[in-house]
C-alpha cells in the first residue's frame, strides 16, 4: 500500500511540475558494471539523450538521460522498471 501511495504522490508532484508531453531528465548513479549499464540502457529508446559522468576514482558513473514523455504515468512506470536492476540508485 504504501508502494501505490508513493507512485501516487509522485504522480500529482510531476503533473503540478510538467505539462505534457514534456522533456523528463532521469538521473542514477551506478557502478560502470557493463551489464548493468545495458540493461539500464535497454529500457530508453535509442533516440534519448545520455549523458555519462564518471567518479574521479572511476568507480562510480552517472547517467543523465532526458526523453520525451508523454505522462507522468510513463515516468512511473519507467522508474518502476529501473528499480529492478540491482545496484542502480535512481535520483
Amino acid at each position: 500500500m504504501e508502494h501505490d501511495e508513493a507512485r501516487d504522490r509522485m504522480r500529482k508532484a510531476l503533473d503540478q511540475v510538467h505539462q505534457w508531453p514534456s522533456v523528463y531528465m532521469f538521473k542514477f548513479i551506478l557502478e560502470p558494471e557493463q551489464d548493468k549499464l545495458d540493461a539500464l540502457m535497454a529500457l530508453f529508446p535509442p533516440e534519448a539523450e545520455v549523458l555519462r559522468k564518471y567518479s574521479k576514482g572511476g568507480k562510480y558513473v552517472s547517467l543523465t538521460v532526458r526523453e520525451v514523455m508523454m505522462n507522468a504515468d510513463e515516468v512511473v512506470q519507467r522508474y518502476d522498471r529501473t528499480s529492478k536492476i540491482d545496484g542502480v540508485i535512481a535520483l
